[in-house]
């Protein structure tokens, strides 16, 4: 009897050591079941280093992005995305010690339910701790041994800490254990990466990329330690500035001296990022392409025997002027480039993370995606021509933008930024902005011209008094050649104002979104509105005509319903 007992209990005991092995895939077999993914971007991510948040609420929002809802990653998997990449910035949510924010991390960990309850691949990280130092927050981990040294402990602590809190979790949940690591000169590239070349430091650059391989360490290290499913994660440790290399300068010191922590072959895989330049179209830039993934394929995948994820991945330019990107501005090129970058990293087993487009600011509450085009090239990139995934788009719905004001003068950019990147005046005729209602002399358009020293021509007009759509004419005696911003000014100090849109008036006729943005002073919070209800509801008097969905007909309309001050008529 003994005898058997023992036999059994062998048995029941091998049998769960095989089970427990089966559980945790292999670094190599996790990447290719992931297929494609995305990156819940802006989000968790966000951070303001000049504010202390009441909420985690407050912080997920205070970049723009809606606060993120299970319904948004169910519509990523039900349109084919394998897996989500979740960027999490702690360095508010920590106190002096390095220890997280209860009520931060219980966020976060609701989030990351929401991808593994959908059984998606999620990838949580530290995130905008590192990077360059500009904008509102405050990158503390750095490529550089002064900084590993200082900060080790804390470093160490925040994973043990995020470790601890999923170390029940499944194989479908992968830690990243830093994003986009910069040198102490915040250089990209490489360490000590100048344009003239002139004070690139050989004996820093060395150090900052063994720096980086230490941090690498760091982190495997303090997440095995906690034990439990950790200690077979799979981990994902990325280059430095998180670059596949270039033929140029010193880029690729960048992979050729990356290493891995010892003993990690089988759990961890390497990321890098990529936003090649397609400005000059598809076709010229698929030679660089190529490389890319010919060099991403020699100096990582075979030269060290691990899988690799581009966790960002889009195109690198915004279109001269405009303000648009190049799926707006070149969306065939745009489209092509998508499908070949997807196709050629599957031919490499390389699974990609779409950079945050797709469903973004307030689509993501609906949610529907704004770019449905684009995911749907997408998916079938990888899936192929015949899947047939749900690829849902906002034909219902509008986008509001509500506005706060705080302070005397502040300003809404409907147009442009703090560069200098404009428009010419004999391009552009005018801008017409829609509001909720009338605001009058509450609020203005200003309008930014040409530039002498420092200071700009301008032209500033009050909204209608009368009509909820204002309609301003450039008036180039005021601006001169060129416009490079337009606001929408408080001129009563602290108000909220509700921007249904802001259009640019081209020369011909023709009209092109406007980007509203916060400039200084104010905060912007966009909300989904049910545009044909809308419609109906407000009471136009400004003679325009409005389809259905809200959007104003500018040439002699076709047959159909159509809206005219707040009333309803047909063209037959």
């Amino acid at each position: 009897m003994r005898k058997l007992l023992t036999l059994i209990t062998g048995m029941l005991l091998m049998g769960s050591f095989h089970a427990e092995a089966a559980e945790i895939e292999t670094a190599k077999e996790a990447v290719k079941n992931m297929g494609v993914g995305w990156n819940l971007g802006n989000t968790l991510d966000a951070n303001d280093a000049t504010k202390t948040w009441k909420s985690t609420e407050e912080h997920e929002i205070c970049w723009g992005q809606p606060v993120t809802k299970p319904e948004l990653i169910k519509m990523m998997k039900e349109a084919g995305f394998g897996a989500i990449r979740v960027p999490v910035t702690w360095y508010q949510e920590i106190d002096s010690e390095g220890k997280i924010n209860e009520a931060w991390m219980n966020r976060v960990k609701e989030v990351v339910d929401y991808v593994i309850n959908e059984g998606l691949y999620c990838i949580i990280n530290v995130h905008h701790d590192t990077g360059a130092d500009k904008g509102s927050f405050k990158s503390w981990i750095k490529a550089d041994e002064t900084n590993y040294t200082q900060n080790r402990a804390k470093f160490e602590s925040i994973w043990k800490q995020i470790a601890q809190t999923f170390k029940d979790y499944d194989q479908h949940l992968l830690f990243e254990g830093y994003n986009e690591m910069l040198d102490a000169n915040s250089c990209w590239c490489y360490p000590t990466f100048y344009e003239d070349q002139k004070n690139y430091d050989a004996n820093y650059a060395k150090k900052s990329l063994e720096t980086i391989n230490n941090y690498a360490k760091s982190f495997v290290t303090a997440v095995r330690y906690t034990g439990g499913n950790n200690m077979k994660r799979n981990l994902i440790i990325n280059t430095y500035a998180a670059s596949p290399g270039g033929n140029w300068g010193h880029a690729n010191d960048v992979v050729e001296q990356f290493k891995l922590p010892t003993g990690e072959s089988d759990h961890i895989i390497v990321e890098v990022h990529n936003y090649p330049n397609i400005s000059s179209g598809f076709n010229s830039a698929k030679s660089n392409i190529d490389w890319i993934f010919s060099n991403i394929n020699d100096k990582i995948i075979k030269k060290l025997n691990v899988p690799v994820i581009i966790g960002e991945w889009s195109s690198s330019n915004v279109d001269s002027g405009a303000g648009k990107t190049d799926y707006d501005a070149r969306k065939e090129d745009f489209l092509k480039f998508a499908e070949y970058w997807v196709k050629k990293a599957k031919t490499l087993n390389i699974a990609t993370f779409y950079w945050m487009g797709l469903s973004d600011g307030a689509y993501r509450s609906i949610p529907v995606f704004n770019q449905a085009d684009l995911a749907e090239t997408i998916v079938k990139a990888y899936h192929g021509s015949n899947f047939e995934g749900k690829f849902p788009s906002p034909s219902t719905e509008t986008i509001e933008y509500v506005v706060t004001y705080v302070s005397d003068w502040s300003e809404l950019f409907l147009y442009g930024d703090w560069n200098d990147n404009g428009i010419k005046v004999n391009a552009y005729k005018g801008i017409r902005v829609e509001m909720d209602k009338a605001y009058g002399d509450k609020l203005q358009v200003k309008i930014y011209g040409d530039k002498s020293g420092s200071e700009y021509k301008t032209q500033e007009v009050k909204l209608s008094a009368n009509s909820a759509t204002t309609t301003v004419d450039f008036d180039a005696s005021k601006l001169g050649t060129n416009v490079y911003r337009i606001t929408l000014q408080t001129m009563v100090g602290a108000q909220e104002a509700r921007v249904r849109s802001a259009k640019l008036i081209k020369a011909d006729g023709s009209e092109v979104d406007g980007s509203i943005t916060v400039a200084w002073g104010c905060e912007v919070k966009s909300e989904a509105v049910p545009s044909g209800i809308r419609s109906v509801e407000t009471v136009r008097t400004d003679g325009a005509i409005y389809d259905l969905q809200g959007r104003r007909i500018q040439q002699t309309p076709q047959r159909g319903l159509y809206i005219q001050n707040g009333k309803k008529y047909m063209v037959k």
